[in-house]
């Protein structure tokens, strides 16, 4: 496996980072690289963005809604920039799958998305392209036709999908019938738009580093296939792969490591995989859990040290490589284990204002709202007035003065 430079150097300033007008304008048609280029004539597809309406009731409705801890609501720079603020489908599944024959709420995509512009979203994340049977375009839109449908709905309502937690292929070496699947979500991802396509797992559920070579090895491949495709292909992870690499000696009686150099395994996995092939989505929450989790590691003399994570830090090391986030917010609570509980954005005690403060680059990140508790058996609008919340929350954000 080649090992590539550590990318960590990279520094760049808070700017806006556009395409070139053939690339702004390959986009905009939802057309792959290639096909692009081989096409003599095309027509930009045009989005008017729809108006945002009402207050925020974040203290009005739902659960207990705090009141945005570490946030500074007054005057100053945004750091959020409207057209960057989005937000994962996962949030809102119960929408999308709800039979719109049996409810007088948002019912299936195109609802669904109706309705977030009217919060005030510009973005959004796929979690799958499964809806209701009865929403129109029928339950499954995991073709080019009903990629070519989400579009325009997207289109109309002035959103631009920013990736998908979709297939990554399980064989390895790859299998025929795997790549051709993944090269038809590649081209799903083309027709929506996308500059990004990813999982919602980790690479690995491996702490041995032999598993971690060989998931780069994998990346790197998936990768390049994806770069030929002018898309990004990113791993989302949770709070296990913030945990330390077994890398060092003894051995126990399979031959594996037992103990730790102090590396974390998702910062291993960026080092040795290619800068330009392979990105990754931090969920903050997430991160935040392994802060609290997986602070003491046994060196290779057998002591314990101590290295708590610092999840700002490791964007800011490897800048580019992280495009997307989950913004995703939580109350403290040690006694559940994971040290803390997910709430709606911007009503929980993870400092933003700080994070996004720290990791800079406003313009090329792409934060994606995200409550996986937001659905409610007893609440069904909970879910998309949540989202509104959120939204509220995070266009407030302003840098402190200092």
């Amino acid at each position: 496996m080649t090992s590539y430079s550590d990318p960590s150097r990279t520094t760049g300033a808070d700017a806006a980072l556009t395409d070139t007008p053939d690339e702004a304008l390959r986009r905009s048609l939802g057309v792959a690289r290639r096909r692009f280029l081989s096409t003599c004539t095309a027509v930009a597809a045009g989005a008017v963005a729809a108006p945002v309406f009402g207050a925020s009731p974040a203290l009005a409705h739902g659960r207990d809604h705090g009141h945005g801890h570490g946030h500074d609501h007054g005057r100053g720079q945004v750091l959020v920039p409207p057209h960057k603020r989005g937000i994962i489908l996962y949030t809102v599944r119960d929408a999308t799958a709800r039979d719109p024959l049996a409810s007088d709420l948002p019912s299936g995509f195109r609802e669904v998305f109706k309705q977030l512009a009217r919060h005030g979203y510009r973005q959004v994340e796929f979690a799958g392209y499964n809806q209701h049977a009865n929403a129109p375009g029928g339950a499954s839109l995991e073709s080019v036709e009903g990629a070519r449908l989400l579009r325009s709905w997207l289109d109309e309502y002035g959103l631009r999908a920013q990736g998908n937690h979709g297939f990554i292929p399980s064989s390895w070496p790859l299998t025929a019938a795997d790549k051709d699947t993944f090269k038809k979500h590649l081209e799903i991802a083309n027709i929506l738009g996308m500059d990004h396509m990813g999982t919602g797992g980790d690479p690995t559920g491996s702490s041995y580093r032999a598993d971690w070579d060989v998931a780069a090895d994998k990346w790197n491949a998936l990768g390049e296939i994806a770069r030929r495709e002018g898309i990004k292909l990113y791993t989302h992870n949770h709070d296990s792969a913030y945990g330390f690499l077994l890398d060092r000696g003894p051995l126990d009686d399979q031959g594996r490591p037992t103990r730790s150099s102090g590396i974390r395994k998702l910062e291993y996995f960026l080092k040795v995989t290619d800068p330009k092939l392979v990105w990754l989505e931090m969920d903050i929450f997430w991160a935040h859990v392994a802060q609290y989790k997986f602070h003491t590691y046994t060196a290779p003399d057998g002591s314990t040290r101590r290295n708590v994570f610092d999840p700002a830090g490791l964007v800011t090391r490897y800048n580019k490589r992280y495009p997307l986030f989950h913004a995703k917010d939580g109350v403290v609570d040690t006694t559940n284990g994971m040290g803390w509980d997910m709430v709606p954005f911007g009503t929980g005690d993870i400092d933003y204002t700080t994070f996004f403060s720290r990791v800079g680059l406003s313009n090329y990140r792409n934060p994606m709202v995200e409550d996986d508790n937001s659905p409610s058996a007893t609440d069904p609008a909970q879910s998309l007035r949540e989202a509104k919340i959120s939204y509220d929350n995070m266009a407030a954000l302003r840098r402190r003065r200092r």
